[in-house]
């Protein structure tokens, strides 16, 4: 026995008895359900015989019975809710073999070699992951016609769900980023995981743990009435306390098929899985500052990049640009790129697309008015300009609530229009007024509360450690992609997901959250729209501890368009409960996105961003105004920077030093900076510009 055979045999060993394991709990819950039936029997059987007789006996039977009944209806219904229950399904955008044969070849050849049993199936997630996903539950359809390799049988159904092999989900950036021998060897692992998933033991026990998972959300509503309520808190109770019981076996049971997957995948491509997953960490940070820097501004203002995928490989070109990863990047554009093996890959990347605005968004299921798609030579003129100027007219509807003057009274006629120095005058600090005092840093909990003078106003650089992409149901876990601590105005270097060395952290990488790196240069415009949450507010303890250090005025200012921001967002979600949600089954584009198998009434699953500060999005409006002015009167004009969003261009060229300017405004009160940088672009602040 080789040392690779040993490793896939060791590995499905542990893998099995762990499996066993877990059907062990399974039986020993049978066994105490069945053991008062059991002690009735005996009593009946003895009274019937005549050896157990008298009344003590007669009650005891009498008891027991009726504690026989009661105990095996309830193991009936939780028997039933556990096996009715629907499993989660991650969303995915199905691939036919029809609309990627290549595709479906390569995988196919891929699982001969490793000599195991195809997926039944492919699916794209906008995510930079790869999975096995079992949907052999029968909520989850029949299983898809197979022309070779068929799993059918006349045995029945019921025994051709249990053979049929998952579904192999690809994170779609992957298709569009990686050459087609990369993607291969990225995949060979996570196709390997179908090997151990075709045993009878870790299918039956990934089934029993899923009904339990599923029977435990379908329990988690409230019922109608008290008795539903008590039946559903029973339900749940003892499949919680099942999981509980299966936890550490599942837990050991996955990695036992993670290391026998790791282990047989090593003799495919193993020389170039160890390159290929320094893409693996590229795409990530491409992906995630492509969602959260120009994506997301743009599901705000009711348009969805088409072409998402095509955007992250421009995104990681211009990243591969400045990174160490460049020095082979010239060679990799002469091989064969992976979304070459799909028919129609852009009727695939807008399907994907209009899945990852749902997913990270909540946007509609279809397009609509208010919901359009928006191409890349489109982006800055319908996101961009569109919405700096309603940030602006935010910005002036709030100044005309708080009473301030629109021109000056020696001003020219004429100019009593929303214009930059009705804003800069306001939030100028006279020699009698001084800046709110700022809290003690020994005394605040986070010291970094003071926004970093280097990072973009507007843009919410905090990371949510409970933003998980959508992954379920890992057949073979993988380590995950870091997002590299790089820095756009000088040289990013691309975090690798792991150490390459160790042959199961070559797999494919796990969930990792969508959070914007600590990162975004000093340059950049604000995102626009970016401070729509329906979290945004006054008058918290957060709110005043980040206005703290501001001047009275601004953070005035601040809080009313926060209230401002809170009631749009209140108003849009009314109109949003007051559409019926669209009907199971929907196709909303080229592919079927699964909505018939996934809740989307809470949408967005997996948001962004947390909602920003005060001291933010003042910023943030700011910046949108002084856009506008540079566009009306200078000549400027929207840009947009496939890394880092939204970006003012001045004769072609970006420029670098506006935030720094603003913030020194929203902080000190002194104009004098940025009026210095406004009269060096020529900007004419007291010209009245157009508004949304």
């Amino acid at each position: 026995m080789t040392g690779i055979g040993g490793g896939v045999e060791l590995g499905a060993q542990a893998a099995r008895s762990r499996a066993l394991a877990v059907l062990r709990v399974r039986s020993r819950a049978l066994a105490v359900a069945l053991l008062p039936a059991a002690v009735a029997v005996i009593l009946l059987a003895g009274g019937s015989t005549g050896h157990l007789v008298g009344g003590g006996w007669d009650a005891a039977r009498w008891a027991v019975s009726v504690l026989a009944l009661l105990v095996l209806a309830a193991t009936a219904a939780v028997a039933l809710v556990v096996a009715r229950a629907r499993p989660a399904v991650t969303p995915t955008v199905a691939v036919a073999e029809e609309s990627a044969p290549d595709l479906y070849r390569m995988v196919r050849d891929l699982a001969d070699r490793l000599d195991v049993p195809a997926p039944s199936a492919i699916a794209l997630t906008p995510d930079c992951d790869s999975w096995l996903e079992d949907r052999t539950h029968p909520a989850h359809g029949p299983p898809p016609a197979r022309d070779h390799d068929d799993l059918s049988d006349p045995v029945g159904p019921a025994r051709r769900r249990s053979a049929a092999a998952p579904v192999l989900v690809i994170g779609s950036p992957f298709l569009w980023w990686m050459r087609v021998g990369e993607l291969r060897a990225v995949l060979a692992p996570v196709v390997a995981g179908t090997g151990p998933a075709a045993h009878p033991d870790i299918a039956a026990a990934r089934r029993f743990i899923r009904g339990l998972d599923a029977a435990v959300a379908a329990t988690s509503t409230d019922g109608r009435g008290p008795l539903a309520r008590a039946a559903r808190g029973g339900i749940g109770g003892v499949s919680r306390l099942l999981l509980r019981g299966c936890r550490v076996h599942a837990a050991e049971m996955e990695r036992g098929v993670a290391a026998a997957a790791a282990e047989r995948a090593q003799a495919v491509d193993y020389g170039l899985r160890i390159v290929a997953q320094e893409q693996v960490g590229l795409a990530y940070a491409g992906w995630d500052r492509l969602l959260t820097r120009v994506a997301l501004p743009a599901w705000r203002m009711g348009r969805w990049p088409s072409r998402l995928d095509v955007g992250v490989v421009a995104a990681l070109t211009e990243l591969s640009r400045r990174d160490r990863l460049a020095e082979g990047f010239a060679s990799r554009l002469g091989e064969r790129p992976a979304c070459d093996l799909l028919e129609e890959p852009g009727l695939m990347d807008e399907a994907v697309s209009l899945l990852a605005a749902r997913l990270f968004h909540g946007g509609p299921a279809e397009t609509g008015p208010d919901w359009a798609p928006v191409g890349w030579e489109e982006y800055p003129e319908e996101v961009v300009d569109r919405a700096w100027r309603t940030d602006a007219a935010r910005l002036h509807r709030v100044l005309d609530t708080l009473g301030v003057r629109r021109a000056a009274e020696d001003a020219a006629p004429g100019a009593d229009g929303p214009t930059l120095s009705r804003v800069l005058d306001h939030l100028t600090t006279t020699p009698a007024e001084a800046p709110v005092p700022a809290r003690d840093p020994a005394a605040d909990a986070d010291p970094d509360a003071t926004p970093d003078p280097d990072a973009t106003p507007g843009t919410d650089a905090t990371p949510d450690p409970d933003a998980t992409p959508g992954t379920a149901h890992h057949a073979t876990p993988g380590t995950g992609t870091a997002t590299p601590d790089d820095q756009a105005t000088s040289d990013p270097q691309a975090a690798t997901a792991s150490d390459p060395s160790d042959p199961q952290a070559a797999t494919t990488p796990g969930p990792q959250p969508l959070t914007t790196p600590d990162d975004q240069p000093a340059d950049a415009p604000a995102a626009p729209g970016s401070a729509d949450h329906s979290d945004d507010g006054n008058g918290t303890e957060d709110d005043d501890d980040d206005l703290a250090g501001t001047t009275p005025r601004g953070a005035a200012l601040a809080a009313g368009l926060s209230a401002q921001l809170a009631r749009e967002e209140a108003r849009t979600q009314a109109l949003a409960s007051g559409t019926a949600p669209p009907p199971p089954g929907t196709t909303t584009g080229p592919a079927a996105t699964g909505t018939a198998l996934w809740d989307d009434r809470a949408l967005p699953l997996l948001p962004l961003q947390p909602p920003r500060t005060g001291r933010e999005i003042l910023t943030a409006h700011i910046t949108a105004m002084v856009c506008c002015a540079a566009m009306d009167t200078a000549g400027a004009t929207p840009g947009l920077d496939w890394l880092d969003g939204p970006t003012l261009l001045v004769d072609g060229a970006r420029r670098a030093d506006l935030a720094l300017h603003v913030r020194s405004l929203v902080e000190t009160g002194d104009p004098a900076p940025l009026r210095a940088w406004l009269s060096d672009l020529g900007v004419r602040p007291e010209k009245p510009v157009r508004l949304v």
